[in-house]
């Protein structure tokens, strides 16, 4: 071989070296942009989930939103917002105001107890009742069962007074009203099961679609308000009013005898 082969060889053979390193170092470059483009992507993508996690934990829930919504009131109701709910006689000369939230078992045991009494005097015209909806027991809990049985009894207030009392009857009934710590009036079709025993309600297509619809939430946390910012002190329930004066200073009137001698005193009044 000559020298000028020999030298050629060697140019060559330098020349593929220094192509192959350029190859790898490319390579090598190619690695290096591709990790720091999905170490990028994972951040985006990280802070993406977590800004979608910050949003979502800072968008305000349903009850909370529906603060803000038109309130559709029910029909027998007056009032800012339809909060105003009376029943019974207009001949009645007194008006006995009931605070009561849906959940409350203390509001159970004074609806299966005394509930009869207290609906033959409304019948009788012994006084009007003028009922406040609470729902400071979801509060408690971080609960919907109060806001949402309250919303169904504005369903049934629209029917009619009478269906009314007798849903609300219901809720509060041994069969049906749950345990304090167990949230079930939050479901719909419970409140629906229920709504089946009263006449009044049951097959109502217009009662059932505005309680899955929720036609009255907006309504239920008007009416809840009116029972957080009250002029009669009542911080409990049940609580009852007359004449401005708490009757039971929140204790329970379980008795009907109770109820009678509180109330009877207070109407003398």
């Amino acid at each position: 071989m000559s020298q000028r082969n020999s030298q050629s060889a060697k140019t060559a053979a330098r020349e593929r070296l220094r192509a192959e390193r350029e190859r790898d170092a490319k390579r090598a470059r190619t690695r290096r942009q591709l990790v720091v483009a999905g170490a990028v992507v994972a951040v985006l993508a990280a802070a993406g989930g977590i800004g979608y996690a910050v949003v979502q934990a800072n968008k305000p829930g349903h009850w909370e939103a529906v603060k803000s919504e038109k309130v559709v009131a029910p029909a027998h109701t007056t009032g800012t917002d339809g909060t105003t709910v009376v029943l019974g006689k207009d001949t009645a000369k007194k008006t006995l105001k009931l605070y009561e939230d849906p959940r409350c078992p203390v509001c159970a045991a004074f609806e299966q107890s005394v509930g009869t009494t207290v609906k033959k005097d409304l019948d009788d015209g012994t006084f009007k009742i003028q009922y406040v909806g609470a729902t400071f027991i979801d509060d408690h809990d971080n609960g919907e069962g109060s806001k949402n049985a309250l919303s169904a009894l504005g369903a049934a207030l629209n029917v009619s007074p009478d269906a009314f009392l007798a849903y609300k009857s219901a809720l509060y009934s041994a069969k049906w009203h749950p345990d304090e710590t167990t949230d079930k009036f939050k479901d719909d079709a419970y409140l629906l099961q229920v709504a089946d025993t009263v006449p009044a309600l049951k097959g109502d297509t217009a009662f059932r679609n505005a309680v899955k619809k929720g036609t009255y939430d907006a309504w239920a946390m008007a009416m809840s308000k009116t029972f957080d910012t009250n002029k009669d002190g009542v911080k409990g329930t049940p609580g009852l009013v007359m004449d401005g004066k708490q009757l039971n200073g929140g204790q329970p009137l379980l008795t009907v005898a109770d109820f009678n001698r509180v109330v009877g005193a207070a109407l003398k009044g």
